[in-house]
């Protein structure tokens, strides 16, 4: 077991051992999330719009947990029935629990970006990608927290030119807020940061820190089709809520084609779900979400597939359903 996946089991442990039966009522889903990135946006137009309550279910609780851990370890004791994390989360309760499911495709980018502070020295975007990894080095990064995509990502960058993270950069851990990460990089606590959209367009905007390397833009190209943003569950949390899982699949379906099919109503809805954020930032923001969320919930075989190459390749997970198994039939793309 990894590090990683022994630091998911532990945080299990601590906020409950066994697994429990979902604590909601009948027709109503506790669902949380790691924070409002931008990943978790179609869950904010369902509930907007009124989605689920048209599709037959109500949702509960819905607590930002900050970190994919503490989402896998609510999602075992029962106090969620759906979590909304990234695959890295997925894949590391899959590590200590086989029973662990997808249920919703949320986004299929790689949607963290690197953001550097404003200070001079920094090579430009038009510079290759292993000359930006490399100014990394000796650097302090941060991140949300052990275990997240955003540290995976920095791990994925750093093998790429013969680096290690434990060695040669320090990862500061400062949770999922954007606005405490944007403090720390304005200070200079951290040189850099990984995080989750929309921490590059904020910083831009404010003129504190600038897009990087951006995954979702083409900086890697190996991460240009990727599930990433995702909904997950165990089969025990399918077999007992059946019905409302299936409904609130259909809600957020009905999210994502309305961001694909009514643009105009994008920003305003981004507007109010990341209230404050600049409008230059929310403007950038809106106009990249149509590229990054699918059209569907579903599943591609090669989506999953490159997501798998892509922690392999950390060595921060070690276990690795196949897409059959973690991959709900109804949820598998035709032709994948």
């Amino acid at each position: 077991m990894t590090a990683v996946a022994a630091l998911v089991a532990l945080v299990v442990a601590v906020t409950g051992c066994a697994e429990r039966g979902s604590t909601a009522p009948a027709n109503v889903l506790n669902v949380g999330q790691i924070s409002n990135s931008v990943a978790f946006f179609p869950l904010f137009v369902a509930e907007k719009n009124g989605y689920f309550q048209e599709e037959g279910v109500t949702l509960g609780e819905r607590p930002r947990l900050g970190t994919g851990a503490k989402v896998a370890a609510a999602l075992k004791s029962g106090s969620i029935d759906l979590g909304a994390g990234v695959m890295t989360d997925a894949l590391n309760l899959s590590g200590v629990d086989k029973s662990t499911r997808l249920a919703a495709n949320l986004v299929d980018k790689y949607y963290v970006d690197i953001v550097v502070s404003e200070k001079p020295g920094w090579p430009a975007g038009s510079e290759p990608l292993d000359d930006r990894i490399r100014a990394l080095r000796g650097k302090k990064i941060g991140i949300t927290g052990p275990g997240s995509g955003t540290e995976a990502l920095v791990t994925y960058l750093f093998a790429r030119v013969g680096l290690r993270t434990d060695t040669d950069a320090e990862l500061v851990n400062l949770g999922g807020v954007t606005s405490a990460a944007l403090g720390a990089l304005k200070a200079g606590r951290v040189d850099a940061l990984a995080f989750f959209q929309p921490i590059a367009q904020q910083a831009e905007a404010a003129g504190i820190g600038r897009n990087y390397i951006s995954p979702a833009r083409g900086d890697v190209p190996q991460l240009s089709d990727v599930a990433h943003g995702v909904v997950f569950t165990t089969q025990a949390a399918l077999e007992e809520k059946g019905k409302e899982v299936a409904a609130f699949q259909r809600a957020v379906g009905r999210a994502q084609r309305l961001i694909h099919e009514q643009p105009a109503q994008v920003e305003p809805l981004l507007a109010e779900y990341l209230k404050g954020t600049d409008p230059e930032a929310l403007a950038a923001l809106s106009a990249i979400v149509k590229e990054e969320i699918p059209e569907v919930i579903g599943f591609a075989r090669a989506s999953y597939d490159t997501a798998v190459a892509f922690h392999r390749e950390t060595g921060l997970i070690d276990h690795f359903p196949s897409y059959e198994e973690i991959v709900p039939e109804d949820l598998r793309i035709a032709g994948s």
